[in-house]
């Protein structure tokens, strides 16, 4: 076996517990998490890609490259974007969780 099938491996692995991550679990901060591991995943494909060419005696193959860069750049904004959504959400909702039953404005709060 070798390393690009490994790594290869790797990938897919990762790819699927991501996206397991993201569809089982509800918590926000635990799907930002299972969406890293699934981008990572997809950037360690994208990396095998490249590599393959140079398997084949071509020379490796700047575009996987370049997009691998250019992703982990996104995808650090986007983490960092989505925890401050989800730190501003905890501060204005005591609570870190998106509920499911709406919320009513009570207009009276002694209930009367």
């Amino acid at each position: 076996m070798s390393g690009t099938t490994v790594f290869g491996l790797c990938a897919a692995a990762a790819v699927g517990l991501g996206l397991y991550g993201l569809i089982t679990n509800p918590q926000p901060l635990r799907k930002i998490i299972a969406f890293n591991l699934l981008g990572s995943g997809v950037f360690l494909l994208f990396g095998v890609v490249g590599r393959r060419g140079a398997a084949a005696g071509l020379g490796n193959d700047p575009v996987p490259q370049a997009l691998v860069i250019t992703g982990v750049v996104v995808a650090f904004s986007a983490t960092a974007l989505a925890i401050a959504l989800l730190l501003r959400l905890f501060k204005a909702a005591g609570s870190a969780t998106l509920s499911s039953a709406p919320m009513r404005a009570d207009p009276d709060p002694s209930g009367d």
